[in-house]
């Protein structure tokens, strides 16, 4: 599954393509709990189909009905109503009283605000769509008076704001995650990733490998995982997770991972397998401690995981964690559970994924 984000712009941009009436709903401000984030959109056509989400689904039935479904059996004099409304942008708050967050379904005490646009202008839509899916970070600004909309590329990644006179949101392109190794392990993490909105790519040199592989939808290269790395150019949506357990596939894609500006950098293995490959690279590479400090591993959380799909949740939610700025206690991390549980350690002389010489 592609960027959440993406998909509504672009499927959005096709609607007004084609002539057909819509609005865009952003989050622009909660109170309270509520079930989306700021920033959240949606779309709305006028045949009430939606993409996107701006709550669990409740506010979604909502705004069909009243922009779609509200006049379909019952003529009205005002044809006009029968369409979605014309227009400069306009806000609506859903959940103010007790009465209405239980109707809509928001938490307790859960209060939300929405802007809705009516009919973007389809040109700037595909301007956007073609900046996010070059790799563009880009920021939109809307004119609340009237609508109308300035596209720039932004610099870094920023929190909506909403003014008196403007809404402004950055829209980021896809998170992207590089798998290095086809194995059964990596199957799992990359279905996890796409349905989580990320761009996945595969590398594996092995083809007894990569003719095994069976996930649709992530990409799959065959190159040496170094160059693969370095092609790749991980930025700060990008994350790297070595996979194979073999040094001379893992090593050097770490290295110049490592050199990047990845929010997440990781490797598979045991206390173990992660203690000598830190002491391998310094030794080898002269990677420096705070190099190899953002060397996550052993990667995922503590769940007490042991099989393939087991250890994929596991790794997925540390990445998802880190994605979203979560700091993690200390006792979730892997290394740290398993030293307080007292958990045996491999015995080095019998490691089932020691580096091959």
């Amino acid at each position: 599954m592609e960027n959440l984000d993406v998909m509504v712009l672009r499927t959005l941009r096709d609607w007004r393509a084609s002539g057909k009436r819509a609005l865009l709903a952003t989050v622009v401000r909660t109170w309270g709990s509520s079930p989306r984030p700021v920033g959240s959109i949606m779309a709305l056509c006028e045949d009430g189909a939606v993409v996107g989400s701006v709550s669990g689904g409740c506010i979604e039935d909502d705004l069909i009905y009243q922009h779609t479904q509200a006049y379909a059996t019952a003529p009205s004099a005002d044809e006009s109503k029968k369409a979605i409304p014309s227009g400069p942008p306009t806000f609506v708050k859903y959940g103010v009283t007790a009465d209405e967050a239980h109707r809509f379904g928001l938490p307790c005490g859960g209060t939300l605000e929405l802007l809705l646009e009516y009919d973007p202008d389809a040109a700037a839509l595909a301007q956007l769509v073609t900046a996010l899916e070059a790799g563009h970070l880009m920021q939109r600004s809307v004119q609340l008076k009237d609508g109308d909309v300035v596209l720039s590329q932004a610099l870094a990644p920023a929190e909506l704001s909403v003014s008196a006179t403007q809404l402004v949101n950055t829209f980021g392109p896809e998170y992207r995650m590089l798998l290095i190794g086809a194995g059964q392990l990596t199957e799992y993490l990359a279905t996890m990733a796409l349905f989580s909105g990320f761009a996945v790519t595969v590398c594996d040199p092995r083809e007894e490998y990569r003719s095994a592989w069976q996930v649709a939808g992530a990409k799959v290269i065959s190159d040496m995982p170094d160059d693969v790395v370095i092609a790749f150019k991980p930025d700060r949506r990008s994350c790297v997770i070595a996979l194979t357990h073999d040094p001379k596939l893992d090593d050097l894609a770490l290295m110049e991972a490592l050199a990047t500006d990845a929010f997440y950098v990781g490797a598979i293995g045991s206390r173990r397998n992660n203690e000598t490959r830190h002491l391998r690279m310094a030794e080898h590479f002269s990677l420096s401690e705070a190099s190899l400090a953002r060397l996550r591993g052993p990667i995922g959380i503590y769940i007490g995981s042991k099989t393939p799909p087991e250890i994929a949740v596991s790794v997925m939610a540390e990445v998802l964690a880190v994605k979203n700025g979560v700091v993690l206690p200390r006792d979730m991390e892997v290394a740290q559970a398993k030293n307080e549980r007292a958990v045996p350690e491999n015995e080095a002389a019998n490691l089932v994924c020691a580096p091959r010489r």
